[in-house]
């Protein structure tokens, strides 16, 4: 009886240390498949991130990179079957994941840096002229290649965090040492808990690092994941003490590239600009470059500033495309008291409106860091002071105004506050980037035009950035007929040639009474001089061919949620060079 009443306390025993060892088994497996489906997410987002940002078509690079690695993560399930000894393949599979996470962005900028610097290269092979550059088949299709190669490592690394979960369902089940009923709700579990993780790391954290070192952050924690369950079941498997050493060496390189890599993508990323970078960094909503090039007899160098790959200004011309744009609008305004500009962060035409007697300037900009490079006390932004006093001279500290009132929020949204307060506008300039994100498509809807149109006085006029009526014929038109959908009595576009960007064209509207071509034909001179226009030169500007306007039919009006005017400015740009070259 004695004996029977041990044994029974010995199998309870058993059994309850059997249950904290599984417990103890299930807690690390499913914390591993938590930190793993986080940085699964998060090199998505790294990919697609690198794709948009620097190759250009962000929204088109964003939907097909999920879009691949969706699809790679099945093929990867599939292909999980393979693998006959699950605890060495997904030991195996870990470091693997976490080599290619910290490495794959700094290989693919190596490779558009040489697909880029190539025709120069053999040039300078064959001693040609410097302005004969061996541009051919060759190279063009290599840079076609290397643009590619984002998806290419999205595919592998999508294929490798698709195996991971059927891996580590077998892990558990072999653990049990039987059938597990909700297994595959386990796991599925800890990974959507762990995306979400994922997700808002990224928002939180990652999105304020530079790429590489995020890229770098994310391989650690496969690591660390991966030597939690190298430790925990190396006697399963198979070259565990090799393993070891190879995750030793993943910490070195993590070391290395978290020191060196942003360096070392910022001189890849260089070759990606004929001139020389002198600035580059990302802010929490953009990627931007500064590049000077120095020219014979002059003095001080041309500054030119990119965000997203994209050519914003040149200092070359900048001066023309401002005047351009602040000009036809101030001149059709009856009044200047008080004028409003959406966009235009970095101050240059707020600049050339205070040339005017104006009492109050309304800014609208999202970038909190992009308006601080250009000398703005929104954010400590953490930039060389030689390259904010270079912006602060471009834009002779127009951010920092007494006559300014400075909003970092998004212009969709302050319109309508500016509505609810009773806001009225003499004049109205909106100086966005083009349509290439639906988040600015909707600053281009007729909805957001009608919502401006009542903010302005009734004699004042709105002038808008309206891309180019050479490559984006049908975006340029789309925002006119768009303009007039809002409520407009008189729209007009206009056009010149600005060296830096080829022929530009801008539109303008007012409410009530004279259209603003009219009202500029009335002035005798100029109220404000400018060097660069006059009467007559502004006038000319409104003169198109004549069969310009003949489809006017066939274009949409770019309603709010449809992306229209998106589509229109992506199928004009998508065969032109995603980085301007000057």
């Amino acid at each position: 009886m004695e004996q029977s009443v041990v044994n029974s306390d010995n199998k309870a025993k058993q059994a309850q240390q059997r249950k904290r060892t599984l417990w103890f088994h299930d807690t690390l497996l499913i914390s591993v498949m938590i930190i793993l489906a986080g940085c699964g997410l998060i090199y998505e987002y790294l990919l697609s991130h690198y794709a948009g940002r620097v190759l250009g078509s962000v929204e088109s690079a964003i939907y097909a990179m999920i879009g691949t690695m969706i699809v790679a993560m099945g093929i990867g399930a599939f292909m999980a079957r393979w693998f006959k000894d699950a605890f060495t393949a997904f030991a195996w599979l870990e470091a693997l994941i976490a080599l290619i996470g910290m490495s794959c962005i700094l290989i693919i900028s190596a490779m558009i840096a040489v697909s880029y610097s190539l025709p120069h290269l053999l040039s300078a092979t064959f001693n040609l002229p410097s302005n004969v550059v061996l541009d051919g088949y060759l190279p063009q299709q290599l840079e076609k290649i290397a643009k590619f190669m984002p998806y290419v490592f999205g595919l592998i690394l999508g294929i490798y965090i698709g195996m991971e979960i059927p891996l580590i369902a077998r892990v558990r089940q072999q653990v049990y040492g039987r059938f597990l009923e909700n297994n595959a709700g386990t796991i599925y579990g800890a990974d959507y808990i762990g995306a979400g993780i994922g997700a808002a790391i990224w928002v939180s954290i990652m999105l304020s690092l530079p790429i590489m070192e995020a890229a770098a952050w994310t391989a650690l924690f496969n690591v660390i994941a991966g030597l939690a369950f190298l430790w925990r079941y190396q006697d399963k498997i198979r070259w565990a003490k090799l393993l070891f050493l190879c995750h030793l060496l993943l910490i070195v390189l993590f070391s290395v590239i978290l020191t060196l890599g942003t360096g070392w993508l910022a001189q890849l990323s260089s070759v990606l600009y004929k001139d020389k970078v002198i600035y580059s960094q990302s802010t929490k909503y953009q990627h931007v470059v500064v590049t000077e090039r120095y020219l014979k007899n002059k003095a001080e160098p041309v500054t030119d500033l990119f965000i997203n790959g994209h050519l914003q200004f040149s200092s070359a011309d900048e001066q023309l495309y401002h005047d351009l744009l602040v000009y036809p609008a101030m001149l059709a305004s009856n009044r200047h008291d008080k004028v409003l500009i959406i966009g235009g962060g970095d101050g240059l035409a707020l600049r050339n409106v205070l040339r005017w007697p104006v009492e109050a300037v309304t800014l609208v900009d999202l970038d909190a860091e992009l308006l601080s490079l250009f000398g703005a006390n929104t954010v400590d932004y953490a930039a060389p002071e030689a390259i904010k006093k270079r912006m602060l001279k471009l834009n002779k500290g127009s951010l920092q105004d007494p006559r300014l009132t400075l909003y970092t929020t998004d212009a969709f949204l302050k319109i309508e506050a500016l509505l609810d307060k009773g806001a009225k506008f003499d004049t109205i300039i909106i100086d966005l980037p083009d349509p290439n994100h639906p988040d600015l498509n909707k600053l281009y809807s007729d909805y957001f035009y009608n919502q401006v149109r009542q903010l302005l006085a009734a004699d004042g006029a709105l002038a808008i950035q309206s891309t180019s009526p050479y490559h984006a014929r049908n975006a340029f038109l789309s925002i006119g007929k768009t303009v007039k959908e809002a409520g407009f009595l008189h729209v007009e576009q206009y056009q010149r040639n600005i060296p830096s960007f080829g022929q530009w064209g801008w539109t303008i509207a007012t409410t009530r009474g004279k259209s603003a071509s009219r009202r500029i034909k009335d002035i005798n001179t100029l109220p404000v001089p400018s060097n660069w226009l006059n009467k007559e030169f502004l006038l000319a500007s409104f003169v198109f061919p004549g069969n310009f306007y003949d489809k006017m039919d066939t274009i949409e009006i770019n309603r709010l949620g449809s992306g229209v005017l998106y589509d229109y400015n992506r199928e004009a740009w998508q065969t032109e060079s995603e980085l301007y070259k000057n």
